[in-house]
């Protein structure tokens, strides 16, 4: 610990709190020799001061014990993860997106092809012909349900829940 690095920190905090040096050693029942041998470093206050201290000026014991406020490479590290995160969220929704986009495709394609087999196809209802209907027909709605209930918010209260309920199982 760099007892000068903190004295000059604890000055700092206390000069932002536009106390003198008489007002806390009245506050911390000490003389205000003590507060200024604390600011210069040649002494540090008792832990139990430390601690009152550290609630007087609203900063960590940690704080006080390094002499400085948190640092910006802790703010940076957390914008850093945030910024990760929020590209992993990103990169989850560019995907959905796209399956999505394929399933509307697929969807538009199937509901084209019965259109086209209703419109041009043979008069007479023949085992192929009804098989392939119904099948785009079912391929069409298929996809369009999935992707109503991909998009809907509550499908993700569900997802969750069964994730849930798997993790459970695998215990």
């Amino acid at each position: 610990m760099d007892q000068q690095k903190i004295g000059e920190f604890l000055k700092t905090l206390r000069k932002d709190k536009n106390l003198t040096q008489e007002e806390l050693a009245d506050k911390m029942n000490v003389s205000r020799r003590t507060v200024s041998r604390w600011e210069t470093g040649s002494n540090l206050p008792d832990l139990s001061i430390l601690v009152e201290l550290a609630d007087l000026y609203d900063v960590d014991m940690r704080e006080i014990f390094n002499g400085e406020r948190k640092n910006e490479t802790m703010d940076k590290d957390l914008k850093e993860t945030m910024l990760m995160a929020a590209d992993y969220t990103d990169d989850n929704m560019k995907k959905v997106m796209k399956r999505m986009q394929l399933m509307f495709i697929g969807a538009t394609v199937c509901g084209a092809l019965y259109i086209l087999l209703i419109c041009f196809g043979p008069d007479i209802d023949t085992g192929l012909y009804g098989f392939l209907n119904g099948g785009l027909l079912g391929i069409m709605f298929g996809m369009l349900i999935m992707g109503i209930f991909i998009t809907d918010k509550n499908f993700r209260k569900v997802t969750e829940w069964k994730q849930s309920m798997l993790g459970k199982n695998k215990k």
